[in-house]
């Protein structure tokens, strides 16, 4: 119904936020009411767990109120990204929510919106309840304002639910509602529309947080379906009852010291004298008397036969007890056996993940209780490391035993720490801080003290597995011994790099250059001149001869192929003007004319022959052309290679 603003306020230099009722309601004199009466009940109250107010007021149309502004995220919002709780973690929350509460309810105010939305945890890990904006005093306490239910049906009370009264253990309910959102991650009741959520508010009882989450203490299980409780008479008190269980519950998470009341059923069924005449008594006294006489004048044969032999009496006695008590040890055997847990063979839950753990054990009816995870580089997160008892072929155990798995938390990370300039011995610790092994490796040093670390081979800040090896480099401190450079020019470039580690000197690169004047493979300069002095370890760079190999490939021209010839007139006396005889040849490499041969004969049958030089690794392009002066001209195109020997035209 308003719209919170972020604002400053410029007299205490200070942010806070500005809660602003809707114009569409600010006509509505109902609506101006409740945000009236928000400001009065939350204003009325001082406590650390509830959000402060400021001031409050209009000008004109416009009704605000000034309020502490909360840095942090919602109940809702943690849930949301986090999933079920820590109980400790939860049990600390409900009980500054209780708190809260108490303050409330001992000024005569009922929240009536208890619910993760309206509870704001700070930076600092502090509950703040808000929003007391359906509030009202108990004496005017009702869940109905202008026809319409006031609240979140997924937290709100039986009684809120049915438009009854609500009071202070509306509130608790609500919060046991939220208790129990905290340690499962989900809300107790759920369904598609919020009448079918009200309807299970109101008959059905919740699945117990301790079937949803395991791991939920006995007592915190017990205080929120105490909380939850749908009669108001079973439920806590008050706050403050429900504040001391949750404070015994962090000290003793298994204890029975939760007390639950017992529904007062209807009165049990009371025996009622009879009043009757005298007269009444007196037959049946009669009739009672008859039926005595009568009974020993029926007695039967064998029972005069034992009134007259006592001993056999007493021996038939004794027989019906023995077979009394065989039987009845029978039954009880029968009884022990039906009941007495079957044996199973123990399953292996190594490399499962829990739900197929519980799923398996489920089968075998049997139960997993997680004892705890720890990192394991071997084992998946998320999965068995390790059961208690352990598997074994052809062991079995009882049903309902209990399992206790140890689940994998993964490979644990650790980040590399920058030892570089530490002492030998402070860098060794560092790194064990960090759950890391050092190699240590001397070197000699010019510039780093001794016992110093030089240089480390992992980079600092580099996420690596724990228990990793690390490579530090200490100082030695002898320094660094100076040596000549020797001549390598000349020397083949293996000779080079041999000199070169034998002068304690390092070798950097080999350059490559064509020299045709020098023999191909020798070293033709070096990075340091011959006979200078350097310090030991210090990098030549040497340039080497690399002349590149050629050959002459050779290109043969079949001019009458490619031409065709010509023929001569077969009569004599007949001169054809129209034949030309001759032809002019032109070969040409990459573009330039490198072979031209004039009045070649288009019928001789002797190849034109020339050759082109070509080197390794180089590809030359090739255009044949040949002309006459009256037939116009013939071409050809092609690539040649260092791999080619020769090539014919034709």
């Amino acid at each position: 119904m308003a719209t919170v603003y972020k604002a400053k306020c410029h007299v205490l230099n200070r942010y806070v936020a500005v809660k602003v009722l809707r114009d569409e309601f600010t006509t509505d004199t109902e609506f101006i009411k409740r945000f009236e009466a928000e400001a009065q009940s939350a204003a009325s109250l001082t406590h650390p767990n509830i959000v402060s107010i400021y001031d409050v007021g209009n000008e004109g149309d416009l009704y605000y109120i000034v309020m502490e502004l909360i840095q942090g995220k919602t109940l809702k919002e943690i849930i949301n990204e986090e999933g079920a709780l820590p109980w400790k973690w939860s049990v600390n929350i409900a009980m500054q929510i209780a708190s809260a509460l108490e303050t409330a309810h001992k000024n005569n105010i009922v929240h009536r919106d208890i619910k993760p939305h309206n509870i704001i945890i700070t930076e600092d890990g502090i509950a703040k309840v808000t929003d007391f904006g359906i509030a009202k005093a108990v004496s005017n306490s009702t869940i109905t304002a202008f026809g319409t239910t006031i609240g979140s049906v997924h937290y709100f009370s039986p009684e809120h639910a049915r438009g009854g009264y609500t009071d202070a253990k509306s509130d608790l309910y609500s919060l046991g509602v939220v208790m129990y959102e905290m340690v499962t991650g989900k809300v107790p009741f759920d369904a598609d529309t919020p009448v079918s959520i009200a309807l299970k508010h109101m008959q059905e009882k919740p699945v117990e947080p301790i079937k949803v989450n395991p791991a939920v203490p006995f007592a915190v299980n017990k205080i929120i379906m105490k909380a939850m409780q749908k009669d108001t008479n079973l439920r806590y008190s008050s706050a403050t009852e429900m504040m001391r269980d949750l404070s015994l519950a962090l000290k003793n998470p298994d204890g029975d010291f939760v007390l639950t009341k017992d529904r007062q059923g209807d009165m049990p069924t009371q025996k009622i004298p009879t009043v009757m005449d005298r007269s009444m008594e007196d037959r049946i006294k009669e009739k009672d008397e008859e039926m005595q006489k009568s009974s020993k004048k029926k007695k039967s044969k064998i029972g005069q036969y034992f009134e007259r032999h006592k001993i056999q009496r007493v021996f038939l006695i004794l027989l019906i007890c023995c077979v009394i008590f065989f039987a009845a040890l029978f039954i009880t055997l029968g009884i022990l056996k039906a009941n007495t847990p079957k044996e199973v063979q123990i399953p292996n839950l190594a490399n499962m993940t829990e739900e197929q753990a519980r799923e398996e054990a489920e089968k075998l009816k049997v139960e997993i209780e997680v004892a705890g995870e720890e990192y394991n580089k071997d084992v998946e997160a998320g999965k068995i490391i390790s059961q208690d008892p352990e598997y074994k072929e052809n062991y079995n155990i009882k049903e309902k035993s209990v399992i206790k798995v140890t689940i994998s938390k993964g490979t644990k990370m650790t980040t590399v720490p920058k030892v570089v300039g530490m002492t030998k011995e402070d860098a060794i610790q560092e790194l064990k801080n960090r759950e890391l092994e050092a190699e240590v490796i001397e070197e000699t040093s010019a510039k780093v003290e001794e016992n110093y670390i030089i240089k480390q081979e992992t980079p600092e800040d580099t996420e690596i597995e724990a228990g990793s090896t690390v490579k530090i480099y200490v100082s030695i401190g002898r320094g660094i011994e100076e040596v000549t450079v020797p001549t390598l020019i000349g020397k083949t470039e293996e000779e080079a790099k041999t000199e070169i580690a034998n002068n304690k000197l390092t070798y950097t690169t080999t350059n490559y250059k064509e020299d045709t004047t020098k023999d191909d493979g020798v070293v033709l300069e070096q990075s340091i001149e011959p006979g200078k002095t350097v310090d030991e370890g210090t990098g030549i760079t040497i340039t080497v001869n690399r002349i590149t190999k050629s050959k002459d490939v050779k290109i043969s021209i079949n001019v009458n192929k490619i031409t065709r010839g010509y023929k001569e007139p077969t009569n004599a006396n007949t001169v054809n003007t129209d034949i030309e005889k001759n032809a002019n040849v032109q070969l040409l490499v990459d573009g330039k004319a490198v072979y031209t041969q004039s009045g070649v004969d288009k019928n001789s049958k002797t190849l034109l022959t020339t050759s082109v030089s070509i080197k390794e690794n180089e590809t030359k392009e090739l255009a044949l052309r040949i002309t006459d002066s009256k037939n116009g001209d013939w071409t050809r195109t092609t690539t040649i290679s260092y791999n080619n020997d020769e090539y014919t035209f034709e």
